[in-house]
């Protein structure tokens, strides 16, 4: 068996940034974001599951999920959000797993998982070693209210709703320092590299 390294941040920290990294160094990586759509395409038991408990409303002409109208729902009703986590979670945990069996059967040594949420979801137990993608609280909600063109309020929100980064770094094995320049991201993603993979 492999190791499995979780990478995890915070939102607009840049942790897309670090994986697309990871990725483009030719190392396999499993998102979880992409796992959470697959297991509600078309065809699927996930999304025939959140059609008979939403109701058609929430799909698209074309049969697909209507994520903005179904986030419009969830957003507003507790009970709503945690039946939608009820039905993906299990199923984006196994689409993972199965994904990092496939890697490591094919003779990887080293598979990441890039889960937005894994301390929230608290999902640690599926890793061995954790990064977390950091920078200032202050750059974090300036990034966000630029990238997302969102008032300083609803960036607050939207930051509160997840545990605080500097909470996750504490808990984390490796920081990767992500406040400054890209340059410096990826020498410490390199240095991550060469530790993980490279000595395998």
């Amino acid at each position: 068996m492999g190791e499995t390294i979780g990478i995890t941040g915070s939102v607009a920290t840049g942790k897309s940034t670090v994986s697309n990294m990871i990725q483009q160094a030719g190392i396999p990586l499993v998102d979880a974001d992409i796992a959470a759509r697959k297991v509600v395409e078309p065809g699927t038991d996930g999304l025939a599951e959140i059609v008979a408990y939403f109701g058609k409303g929430i799909l698209l002409t074309d049969g697909t999920l209507n994520r903005p109208k179904l986030a419009e729902q969830i957003f507003r009703n507790k009970e709503k959000r945690e039946k939608l986590n009820e039905i993906t979670h299990p199923r984006v945990k196994e689409y993972m797993l199965a994904e990092r069996k496939r890697y490591f059967e094919a003779g990887e040594k080293v598979v990441f998982f890039d889960i937005p949420l894994l301390f929230e979801s608290h999902l640690e137990s599926l890793v061995d070693q954790i990064i977390v993608v950091w920078t200032t609280p202050e750059t974090e909600l300036k990034r966000l209210m630029e990238r997302n063109n969102l008032t300083k309020k609803d960036a607050l929100a939207r930051i509160n709703s997840q545990k605080g980064i500097d909470e996750k770094a504490k808990k984390a094995d490796f920081v990767i320092d992500n406040n400054e320049s890209l340059e410096k991201t990826q020498k410490q993603v390199l240095t991550i590299i060469n530790r993980f993979v490279k000595n395998k």
